[in-house]
């Protein structure tokens, strides 16, 4: 029986891939971002917005005083379906923010 050959070195990892930056440019890093049913989301607390991306078009919506933390199942019975985002304990349905950008 040979003796086993020692182990090659590893090779080092490759870096994560950074983020693909769908939103508008002049918006900071998200604090939260994600995506559900071909919609992503970004929400950036430094600026008050949060960046939705559907059906390939970008737009932008003022938070207020909302921290959007998540996204969950759109309600059937909220206005039109809707996304409903997650902030601050409470349910915020997208069509209750103002449109900005």
């Amino acid at each position: 029986m040979k003796p086993m050959k020692p182990m090659k070195p590893m090779k080092p990892m490759a870096p994560m891939k950074a983020d693909d930056g769908w939103w508008p440019e002049g918006l900071s890093n998200p604090s939260s971002s994600g995506g559900q049913n071909g919609m992503k989301y970004a929400f950036f607390p430094d600026q008050k917005r949060l960046a939705i991306e559907r059906n390939g078009q970008v737009e932008q919506f003022d938070t207020g005083s909302h921290r959007i933390s998540g996204v969950s199942q759109s309600q059937s019975g909220n206005s039109g379906g809707d996304p409903v985002f997650s902030a601050d304990g409470a349910d915020v349905v997208l069509s209750d923010l103002r449109k900005g950008g």
